[in-house]
């Protein structure tokens, strides 16, 4: 048999902010600089129908590093996340003040640990990995109980994220500069295929944490009729903003208390801060094989100005 042929990636220097930052040569960021033309992403096989995204026009706004175009498409997108459980003490004493976690069981919050694909974006392929706090929204009054029902029945959750390392360089410096977010590089891989493959490893290069679990049957809906929405409740430059992640979903399945789940902490930073927290129980596994994603930049958020 042939033996297989590796393609070597081409790259190219592109300004963001003031960085040069190496992306791919012909790749959607050199071609477009994150003002897509709609019509011609459309006709990209890989990409898929753009409908969703013609929802959230894209316009040119100042930001802390200039004037960029914005918000950010992710046209084909598939995640694995899992909802465990962890002591309210851990996660009171992890949070900034004035933010609360969302209290499911007495004494007890939710940690989310999520893993991202992103096959096609308009800052070229990536994966990214995800350590959040479920908070309760800022400014609410309701129990914890009250806006646990809502927010699942509306399938919009705020949460603020503890880490958020990425596997790109363009990915890394428009997290850090343009959100400040809590990004650094890392090797990661995400599959599914008969299961569910995650995994990150540590700065040096070995194992931190992994993630199997078997390939649930997955529910295939029509587009736009299962939207979600989560915010992340952040500070930029010393104030707080929200940044709001809009997701169309198009296949996905859930499975409550999952037991097949295999998640190994091997000790890196990611394994220490689940560690830290107290991340035990699993409550839910989410998988999302195929989802659309548009990230908005971050907004003020008043409701925290008088906390």
């Amino acid at each position: 048999m042939p033996s297989e042929v590796h393609v070597e990636k081409q790259y190219t220097l592109a300004q963001f902010g003031p960085h040069e930052v190496p992306v791919l040569a012909g790749g959607y960021y050199d071609r477009y600089r994150m003002n897509p033309d709609l019509d011609e992403v459309a006709r990209d096989p890989a990409a898929g129908n753009v409908d969703f995204f013609r929802r959230f026009p894209k316009q040119q706004i100042a930001s802390r590093v200039g004037s960029i175009w914005a918000p950010n498409f992710y046209y084909r997108t598939s995640n694995v996340q899992l909802l465990m459980q962890a002591p309210l003490t851990r996660l009171r004493a992890m949070l900034p003040e004035p933010l609360e976690p969302l209290s499911a069981l007495p004494g007890y919050g939710l940690i989310a640990l999520t893993f991202f694909s992103y096959a096609v974006c308009d800052n070229d392929p990536y994966d990214e990995a995800s350590i959040a706090i479920v908070i309760r929204r800022p400014g609410a009054k309701a129990s914890s109980a009250s806006q646990l029902l809502s927010a699942t029945r509306r399938r919009s959750f705020f949460a603020h994220v503890l880490a958020l390392p990425v596997t790109s360089e363009i990915a890394r410096v428009r997290g850090v500069d343009g959100y400040q977010l809590p990004k650094w590089r890392e090797d990661m891989h995400v599959s599914m295929d008969a299961e569910v493959r995650a995994s990150i490893a540590g700065p040096d290069g070995t194992p931190d944490l992994s993630l199997r679990a078997p390939l649930p049957a997955l529910r295939h809906v029509v587009p736009q009729s299962r939207m979600s929405t989560t915010t992340m409740v952040h500070r930029v430059d010393g104030t707080w903003h929200q940044t709001v992640v809009n997701t169309n979903t198009l296949s996905f399945a859930q499975v409550l208390l999952p037991r097949k789940v295999e998640l190994i902490r091997a000790g890196g930073p990611m394994s220490q801060l689940l560690d830290g927290l107290g991340a035990s129980r699993y409550l839910r596994l989410d998988v999302v094989k195929d989802a659309q994603v548009v990230l908005n930049l971050p907004t003020p958020l008043k409701a925290l100005d008088a906390l």
